[in-house]
């Protein structure tokens, strides 16, 4: 399964939560033997192309670090229409991102309402969130609100990660397309 997650510059907020799945699915031990990362192929971007080719910003980095995860050379990059064709699921970090790539798969050759049910929330798979679906960008802000980022991200990977484990548990393959009757 191929998930991409996005953001607006690819350098805060997605490339954490792709760090954080990464180490979960890693970690996360499935029925068959394998770990749940041997089934999913993880990746994130931006809806626009300000800091394509930059390094994580250095305070999202650092957070990271602070928690144990590795940064796995992270590059930012735009979102391709293109890669709705190629990709299971886009989980966006905001529901302005979530907005801007149904603006995107729209003026795509084919249309995009064949890509709506790939196009989930992040929070939308944390049971805790309480009706509150946004990670708010932490760019702007101090150390403080990157510690918060990395903790809304990572409880909304752990809802995403059961989602998946429990998923290709169910698929008699172990590889079915994500269905998206999880997430609200």
């Amino acid at each position: 399964m191929k998930i991409c997650f996005v953001c607006t510059g690819n350098i805060c907020r997605s490339p954490i939560a792709d760090v954080v799945l990464r180490r979960m699915a890693a970690e996360t031990p499935m029925a068959d033997g394998s770990v749940l990362a041997d089934h999913l192929e993880i990746s994130s971007a931006g809806t626009g192309n300000w800091h394509a080719g930059e390094p994580m910003d250095p305070r999202a980095a650092a957070v990271l670090d602070a928690h144990g995860y590795a940064d796995h050379g992270h590059r930012a990059r735009a979102f391709k229409a293109s890669w709705f064709d190629l990709t299971d699921l886009v989980v966006s970090l905001a529901r302005g991102h979530q907005q801007t790539l149904r603006s995107l798969a729209r003026h795509r050759a084919g249309g995009g309402e064949d890509h709506e049910a790939k196009l989930v929330l992040l929070r939308s798979y944390d049971r805790r969130a309480g009706g509150q679906v946004d990670v708010p960008d932490p760019y702007y802000g101090g150390v403080a609100d990157f510690e918060a980022c990395l903790t809304m991200v990572e409880a909304g990977c752990r809802g995403l990660a059961d989602h998946f484990s429990v998923q290709l548990a169910d698929s008699p393959a172990g590889g079915a397309k994500v269905r998206n009757d999880s997430a609200s």
